[in-house]
Formats: structure tokens, C-alpha cells, sequence
């Protein structure tokens, strides 16, 4: 199946609208699209869909459904951050995710930017970037907690700003135990990973989510793996899946082709 399941929209931080992005899967030759807006965070609505605009997603993706019935399959799921409060009764699948750590009363982005990371590290963590990233996987462990999760979201997100090591050593051990941990306790779970190549779209990394240490270690231990192109805008759907399908494989993966069972 050619598909993206992990799209984003005008609704949140995404640049087209959902009729724009369907009609760019069709000529694509995508068989599914699957959109996932950004669930209602209430402390941070900067970026994601707000609650009236969760249903206006939700009524234009219904619509867009009967629209390309036999021509596009549509799924209209979310992506829930691991700290929204609404609930995930009634997509059609979700993505579990992690873009922040609550710290105190307060909530640290990870994926912002890389000053926001670092003056994080600085100001909860006495500038230890390990430990921010130790805080960051212990808080990824809980995704299954999510209700309804069907899909582990971008694995290695604090990982986004580190091209060429600039905020931290991934070799280092302190890291590598860390995402190990958390890889563990996921695995349990059951549920697969994306492997996302949203980043490598926007130009921030050159390998997925996760990178491929994590993902030869979690294909050894029986993953399955969801590509995904975390997709903001037309031209980013699907981004380098022939590629990274041919390198996971290699590194031991096994796709499925569906993030709703």
C-alpha cells in the first residue's frame, strides 16, 4: 500500500488544507491518506488544532471521505501529545506522541528549537543535556498510556536539532541507555513504531525517526514499523519511503502497512 498516514493540516502547524493535501495523495498514486492533526494541547496552543477547530478538521475530513470514496481511502486520525487532556474515543487511529516535558508547573518543547532546548537544559537540569534527554525517554515509555494509541510517534524527537552532535553526543552512554530504557518498556507494549522521515523533509536531520542504531536495536527485539512522512505540506508526503523502507529492511524491519490494527 502507498500511503502517509502522519499529516498534518492548516488545522494545526501544516500549510495546506486537507482538501489541498488529498488532492496532492491523488496525484501522488497514493492508495490511503491518513491526517492526523495536533490534539488540543491547553497550555501551548501555538501550534495545534483548537477545540473548534478539531471539529471543523473533523467535519471536513468526514466530507473529503465521501468525496474520494473508491478513488483515495481517508482515515481521519490525531496525533495526541502524551499531555493533551482531550479524549481519543473516536479517530480512526492515533499516534501517541511526546513534544514536551512537564516540568513543575511548567511545560519544556522539545522540538522548537535548539536555544529553547538548551536554555531548558540550563535552567531545569543544571545545563546536563543527558539528563534532559534521560527526563525526555523516561516520559516517551509512557506513550502506551495514551487511550486509544495504536502508533509510537517520532521515537527520538529530542534528537531533532542534533545533526552533526550539536547538543549532545548520541554515542555517549548516558544516551544510550536511556533510549534503551524507554525501547524496552515500549516494546512490551506491543505497538509499533513510525519510522518518520518528517525531519529529513524540513531539512533538520538526515536519517528518520528513530535513527538507525534505535532502529536495527528495536527490529531485533521484533518492532514493527510504520513509515510515515510526518508531512507539513504537500510536497512532503511520503518523503524518502522508497529509501528508508530498502535501508530498514536491511537493518532487520518489518513494515505493516496500516496504523488502525
Amino acid at each position: 500500500m502507498k500511503a502517509d498516514w502522519h499529516v498534518h493540516t492548516s488545522y494545526c502547524d501544516g500549510k495546506a488544507s486537507p482538501a489541498e493535501m488529498a488532492a496532492a495523495a491523488c496525484r501522488l498514486g497514493l492508495d490511503a491518506l491518513g491526517f492526523s492533526g495536533h490534539s488540543h494541547t491547553f497550555f501551548d496552543e501555538s501550534w495545534c488544532m483548537s477545540k473548534a477547530g478539531t471539529e471543523a478538521y473533523r467535519r471536513e475530513v468526514s466530507a473529503l471521505k465521501a468525496e474520494y470514496a473508491g478513488q483515495l481511502e481517508i482515515l481521519c486520525g490525531v496525533e495526541q501529545d502524551l499531555f493533551s487532556a482531550e479524549s481519543t474515543g473516536s479517530w480512526d487511529y492515533v499516534i501517541g506522541s511526546v513534544h514536551y516535558l512537564k516540568l513543575g508547573d511548567g511545560y519544556l518543547p522539545v522540538d522548537e528549537s535548539p536555544e529553547i532546548l538548551r536554555a531548558g537544559a540550563d535552567k531545569y537540569f543544571g545545563g546536563d543535556v543527558y539528563a534532559l534527554a534521560e527526563a525526555y525517554f523516561q516520559t516517551v515509555a509512557r506513550v502506551p498510556d495514551i487511550p486509544g494509541c495504536t502508533v509510537i510517534g517520532h521515537f527520538d524527537l529530542v534528537a531533532k536539532f542534533n545533526e552533526t552532535a550539536r547538543l549532545f553526543g548520541e554515542e555517549q552512554p548516558r544516551y544510550i541507555a536511556a533510549w534503551q530504557n524507554a525501547a524496552e518498556k515500549l516494546l512490551a507494549s506491543g505497538l509499533p513504531f513510525e519510522l518518520n522521515t518528517g525531519a529529513l523533509a524540513r531539512g533538520y536531520r538526515s536519517v528518520p525517526y528513530p535513527a538507525p542504531p534505535m532502529l536495527r536495536y528495536l527490529a531485533e527485539r521484533g518492532a514493527r514499523f510504520l513509515l510515515s512522512g510526518d508531512s507539513h505540506s504537500p510536497d512532503a508526503l511520503c518523503h524518502a519511503f522508497d529509501r528508508w523502507r530498502r535501508e530498514g529492511e536491511a537493518l532487520g524491519c518489518r513494515f505493516i502497512d496500516r496504523p488502525d490494527g
